[in-house]
């Protein structure tokens, strides 16, 4: 369906054309000031510079055309040009009729276009190390475009590309060998299989690791046995190769129970080890066409360009030692993810300090011809910090796992539940669910609310009221509807309804609101914005409080005005739901 700004923008447009002006002028959008008008257009201002005329006579003369068309209540010119437009209510009315019979309320526009495979690189954890709160934004960020990217009609194939491959492996390896030199892995004269189970726990993972990483920083032996393991394994050691599995499936365990808990869903559980085995032979092409070079020992690829503004390194492919780098990898997972889907596009959801290094691999990769039909996309983001600005550790000053971080939303869901007298009499697992789905809307609306570069300070106790632009606030706004129609459906209220009549300012109001959705749904979605979301769920939750507030709906006794109040209500719930559903936020059946 056509959004009603781009409808407006095309009959403006028809005026200034009859008038001999440039249509593309005539861009209609909501007014600045709604108490003067609904919608207005600037564009005489720049018409009067191409006519050499006065603004406000090109206005004046668009106007009087405009005035023919029986849609306008009030047509009126502003200062030196502002064109001003308000609507009839009959058309409003319509309008959100059509937004309510449309399948995504809206949401859609009726701009087409290709259908694009999109392959989004987001999440990012390392196996044999617990999830922590740097993981966060990468996750809620990627989950939310996938979600968006399939709303607006492309395909998304997810990949959290793991770090499973690298010296942290080799690290572990030496540290378990130190501790466990018994163990089968370890003995050059093992034959047959290998034991099922893992020698150790996810939990063990995470003691062994920080000993073995102090280790090889204090003492330059054991990084060299960190170096020649991982070697070892790269090469296919069969003992190693089983304990990195073992590694990874301990690992994957966790990452599991991290992602469930944020309801992310992956297509993709491919890790840096995955493109190993590509890493030479693309090396050597490279090196083959001059598309790379060796200097000082290292293979690199110059990517500096003429006019950079600053100072751009090459990309190293191999260290002197002849050891691949992280930019050798995400080459070849350009490669094998350009072979394997023949996406149009890939988004990397990653910490924006890592802006550099992405410039310079897809600078590479570009130069290389490695994906000449594939655009690539750096998706970068703040750090999400503590009251004194910095990164967000816990109290002790260390990095707060993911795990911990979840649960103590969840207590702090609770705490607000009962404070505001919500969900207490009802069964203990119902009332457990809620408190999840309130903390995963706090943390994931905190998140995305924020425009994605900015960083911005964690707040359990902000996060979780059900006041102000808050998670839990839109799920109580949509679940206060729910309970609206629900007692409609009980009492019969819902059948046969009439078209929408629209009484009041504030219902007005309510769907000139609800008319923004496929313009929120268009710029968050070209500006990779999830932010742009949040203002327009935010913003259709406080006009709908106001209409609630200010009219009966059950209880109005006049049937016609009941059924468009109660039909307003299924508008607002629809888009509510809709916009929740793409930030990844559940709603509660009831509260």
């Amino acid at each position: 369906m056509t959004p009603l700004r781009l409808r407006l923008t095309r009959i403006v447009g028809d005026a200034f054309d009859a008038e001999g002006l440039p249509r593309d002028l005539a861009i209609v959008t909501r007014s600045d000031r709604p108490d003067l008008a609904q919608f207005q257009c600037n564009g005489a201002m720049a018409a009067g510079k191409i006519a050499k005329t006065s603004p406000r006579d090109i206005a004046g003369k668009v106007v009087r055309r405009l005035s023919d068309h029986d849609i306008f209540a009030d047509l009126s010119v502003a200062g030196p040009g502002f064109i001003n437009l308000n609507l009839t209510r009959a058309v409003l009315g319509a309008h959100a009729d059509e937004l309510l019979s449309d399948a995504h309320f809206g949401a859609i526009g009726d701009v087409k276009k290709s259908a694009e495979k999109i392959v989004l690189d987001f999440g990012g954890p390392n196996i044999a190390k617990p999830m922590h709160v740097g993981h966060l934004r990468s996750t809620i960020i990627g989950d939310c475009l996938q979600r968006l990217v399939k709303l607006v009609g492309h395909t998304a194939i997810s990949d959290v590309h793991m770090g499973d491959w690298g010296k942290p492996i080799g690290m572990l390896i030496t540290e378990l060998k130190l501790a466990q030199p018994d163990l089968p892995y370890f003995d050059p004269n093992h034959s047959g299989s290998y034991p099922a189970d893992s020698p150790v726990t996810m939990a063990e993972l995470e003691q062994l690791y920080p000993k073995a990483a102090q280790a090889c920083k204090t003492d330059q032996r054991r990084d060299e046995e960190a170096r020649e393991a991982i070697a070892a394994l790269q090469r296919g050691q069969p003992g190693y190769r089983a304990l990195w599995q073992h590694f990874v499936t301990v690992s994957k365990a966790g990452m599991e129970r991290e992602f469930a808990a944020l309801h992310v869903h992956f297509d993709l559980w491919k890790g840096e080890s995955d493109v190993d085995q590509a890493i030479r032979p693309m090396v050597d092409d490279l090196l083959d066409r001059g598309v790379a070079e060796i200097d000082d020992g290292a293979v690199i690829v110059r990517v500096a360009e003429p006019d950079d503004q600053q100072e751009i390194p090459p990309l190293m492919c191999l260290k002197r030692d002849g050891a691949a780098t992280y930019g050798a990898t995400d080459l070849a997972t350009i490669i094998d993810r350009v072979r394997s889907a023949s996406p149009d596009r890939i988004l990397y959801v990653v910490d924006q300090r890592q802006h550099t290094h992405f410039l310079q691999v897809f600078r590479a990769a570009e130069k290389a011809g490695f994906a000449k039909d594939t655009a690539l996309e750096h998706i970068g983001f703040g750090t999400m910090n503590g009251p004194d600005g910095k990164p967000f550790k816990t109290r002790e000053g260390g990095v707060m796992k993911l795990h911990d971080l979840i649960e103590n939303m969840k207590d702090k869901a609770q705490e607000r539940l009962a404070e505001a007298g919500l969900a207490g009499d009802y069964p203990k697992q119902e009332r457990e669910k809620i408190a999840a789905q309130v903390a995963m809307a706090a943390l994931k609306f905190a998140d995305l609310s924020n425009h994605r570069l900015s960083d911005y300070i964690f707040d359990f106790d902000r996060f979780v009221r059900f006041e102000g632009k808050t998670g839990p606030y839109l799920q109580y706004a949509a679940v206060r509807i729910q309970s609206i129609l629900r007692k409609a459906q009980d009492d019969n209220l819902l059948i046969d309804q009439g078209p929408i009549s629209l009484q009041s300012p504030v219902e007005d109001e309510l769907v000139l609101c609800a008319s923004q959705f496929p313009d929120a749904i268009e710029a968050a979605y070209q500006k990779r914005a999830p932010n742009i979301l949040c203002d327009h769920a935010y913003g259709l939750a406080q006009v709908f409080s106001r209409f609630y507030n200010e009219h009966h709906i059950l209880s109005e006794s006049n049937q016609t005005l009941r059924d468009s109040r109660l039909a307003l209500c299924r508008l607002a719930l629809g888009q509510l739901t809709t916009t929740l559903d793409v930030l990844g936020i559940e709603l509660p059946e009831r509260m």
